[in-house]
This record gives structure tokens, sequence and C-alpha cells, in this order.
């Protein structure tokens, strides 16, 4: 039957249905195929309202609201500045500062796609302008946009730790090193093709400058500070830390910068709500195709199939992540994250790796998706922005991929990158 079911899926995706109403359907064939009962139907319901039924799946909305509310009171461009200020004078300085907004930018939206909308949207065009070649400053946006779901805020940690109970807040305290060195690890690349390229750099900047613009940029900064000064001291749970950076938005955009007004409030609702809609669709038909593959024991013969291939649990990781590559290249992240997390969590766990580790592993691997060929949702962001064809950004952004992918594997078989915050923190 999994056979089956693989080719029902893979069918649908050809056909272009969407990926919530594909694995929707491959779950009620699912039911079909294992015994063709109407008491089986009864399921679906339930196993589609169950696995939205969880409190915590609540912070996401709120964080998506967040996020636009941001980028519509313009702190975009109050990060992108005080980035310049920061590393403008380096080779290369434009590609630089477009990788420190991202990590900027990652403390308030958790989202890729918006970091590479927002940022890209300004950074290009001025790149372009400034004599940098246009894949090149494409890919750099692509690549760097994807820190923003790995430093907390994250809707992806979100999902991975409503659905494998595994706490937000330890998820959110190990994600930023992995950032970092995802940071890090992006300007050093950049840093070796500006010298190559003779890219320019920026006026260094006197001490007072970078006063004025720590000054213009500290309201986007203490945003960050809050929601996750308040959920990693126990102040607040994250979905509670959620509503706060709405309304801490709303504030800055209402009454700090006067940036907002109520007429571009249902605009950020409706959009708000489409995308919480179809990521939720995803969750709940995600979760009758789980309950149809647990019944069925198709996680176990998985585990034990990989177990069984090598005794080695380095050789066991090093599959699963090549596993969520591939994987990640074809089906949305989240529905990947949903659909594989079941499966992978425990044998990941029965390994001895850390359920928070894991948990970093897999969302940085499917992170990196976005910017791969042919789905990668940031690529075609960055196409719609420069007009250029997606081989052509794919061609200039294989460096960075190679980069990524290299920061993953530090990243899983050097745990301490993400279990020191939460070991230090108490979550272990």
């Amino acid at each position: 039957m999994f056979i089956s079911l693989i080719f029902i899926f893979a069918g649908a995706l050809v056909l272009g249905v969407p990926i919530g109403f594909t694995i929707g359907i491959t779950g009620l064939l699912g039911l079909y195929l294992m015994g063709n009962d109407i008491a089986m139907f009864t399921m679906a319901p339930l196993q589609f309202f169950s696995g939205l039924d969880m409190f915590t799946l609540m912070a996401m909305p709120f964080f998506i609201l967040a996020g636009e509310i941001m980028n519509k009171t313009g702190i975009t461009t109050r990060l992108v500045k005080f980035s310049n200020i920061l590393v403008g004078h380096w080779r290369g300085g434009l590609a630089h500062a477009n990788i420190m907004a991202s990590i900027f930018f990652a403390g308030m939206t958790g989202a890729a796609v918006s970091d590479t909308a927002a940022i890209g949207t300004m950074l290009i065009p001025a790149m372009e302008e400034d004599g940098y070649d246009l894949d090149f400053s494409a890919a750099v946006t692509a690549a760097s946009s994807i820190i923003g779901p790995t430093i907390p805020p994250s809707n992806m940690m979100v999902i991975y730790g409503s659905l494998m109970n595994v706490s937000i807040a330890g998820l959110f305290a190990a994600g930023f090193l992995p950032g970092l060195v995802l940071g890090g690890l992006l300007m050093i690349l950049s840093a070796i093709i500006s010298i190559k390229r003779g890219y320019p750099r920026s006026a260094k900047t006197t001490f007072m400058e970078k006063l004025i613009g720590l000054k213009d940029a500290i309201i986007p900064l203490l945003m960050p500070i809050i929601i996750l000064g308040g959920i990693l001291s126990g102040i607040f749970t994250p979905t509670e830390a959620a509503a706060v950076a709405v309304a801490y938005a709303l504030i800055i955009g209402f009454f700090v910068l006067k940036s907002l007004k109520l007429v571009d409030l249902p605009p950020m609702f409706i959009n708000t709500a489409k995308i919480t809609g179809v990521v939720f669709l995803i969750i709940g038909t995600a979760s009758i195709v789980s309950w149809v593959l647990a019944i069925n024991q198709v996680p176990q013969a998985i585990a034990d199939f990989l177990l069984s291939t090598t005794g080695d649990p380095k050789i066991v990781l090093l599959l699963i992540i090549v596993l969520m590559l591939i994987v990640g290249m074809f089906m949305d992240i989240a529905a990947a994250l949903i659909i594989l997390g079941p499966i992978l969590h425990p044998i990941a766990v029965s390994m001895g790796m850390s359920p928070i580790h894991f948990g970093i592993v897999m969302v940085l691997s499917l992170n990196i998706a976005l910017m791969t060929p042919p789905v990668g949702a940031c690529l075609f962001v960055v196409c719609s922005i420069t007009k250029l064809k997606l081989g052509e950004i794919s061609r200039a952004i294989i460096p960075f991929i190679a980069v990524e992918v290299v920061a993953l594997f530090i990243i899983a078989y050097v745990p301490v990158i993400s279990t020191f915050l939460p070991s230090l923190l108490g979550y272990f």
C-alpha cells in the first residue's frame, strides 16, 4: 500500500494539484485501501482536526501578522541602512549588508520568503546600480533569506515543536548559533567572490554615524529581544509572545513611526489568513496521511530499513539529511516537515540525538530547499524582482547552496552548536 500511496502522491503533484489537496487525496485513498470500510472515513475529519488542535500552533498566524506589520511600517529600510553602516565598508559591502540585514530581519518574521521580498526589493536594485552582477545580487539575497527560519522566531520550529512535542522555546534557543554560523559562512563566500570580481565597498562610517544608525534601528531590534527574552525567561509562552509581537508592531506602526494607517490592516489580515490557511490545510491533511502510515507501521519499517543498512549513527544521519535535501527540492517544506517529522524524529532519538538538535537539523535541511531548483520559493521571488530566468539565477546560487550544505553538516555533526544555549538555559 505504501508504494501505491507514493504513486498517488507523485501523480497528483505532476498534475499540478495544490500540495494541501494532494496530501488530502493521498490520505483518503490510503483509508480506502485499508479496507473500503465506511467507518474508516470517520477517521479523516477526526485526524484532520486533531492535527490542528494544538495551542502552540496559534503562534504561527500571530508571527506572520507581526511580520506583515513590521514590513509595512518601513522597518526594513532602517535595518538595511544599519547593516550597511556596520559592514558596508568591507569589500562587497552591499552583499555583506544583505546577509546582515537577513540576520536582523530573522528576529522579526521567521519567514524566508518575506525576507527575500522585503530585502530583495530594496537591495537588489541598489547592488546592480553599484556595479554588482544581477545574478549574484539575486543569489546572495535568496541564500541569506533562509537565515530567517533558522534564527528565532521560526514558523518551521513552531510546527516541528507542536507536532513532535518538543519545547518550542528550546528550539528557539537552539537556532541562534546555527543561524550565525550560516550567516558567517555566507559572508566568507561573498567576500571571496567580491574580491575576485572587484565589487565595490562603501565609505567607512564614523563612530557617530554608527550611533545614529543604531538609534534608528533600535526600534526593530527591540522586537526580537522582547519576544525571545520573554519566552526564554518564562514570562510568556511562544503563543503569548507572538501576540505580544503583534501588539508591539501595532504600537510602533501607529504611535511611534506613524507610518501605519487603519486602512492598511485589512489587506494584512487577509494575507495572514491566506498564508495560515494554506499551512493549516497541509497540517490537517498530513495528519490523516501520518495516521494511515502509523497504522500500517510504515515509519517502523523505514526505521528498521535505515538501521539495518548500517549500525553507525553518523551514516544514518547522513542518509536522513540526504533524504530531506532531496525531498525538499520537490515538495513544500512545511508539508515535508509534517510528513517526514513523525517518521524521522523517532529514528534520530533512538540513535541518541537530542530532539532539539535534530529539530534544528531538520528545519535547516528543509530550509535549504527554499533556494534550490526546481521549486525553491525564494528563487521565484528574486526572479520576479530581477526579471531573470530561473536557470540564470540557479547557476549563480550553486556556490551558496554548497556553502549552506557545508554549514548543515557542521551543525549536524557538531551538536554543541545547537545544544549549547538550550542546555545553558535549562532545556536539557
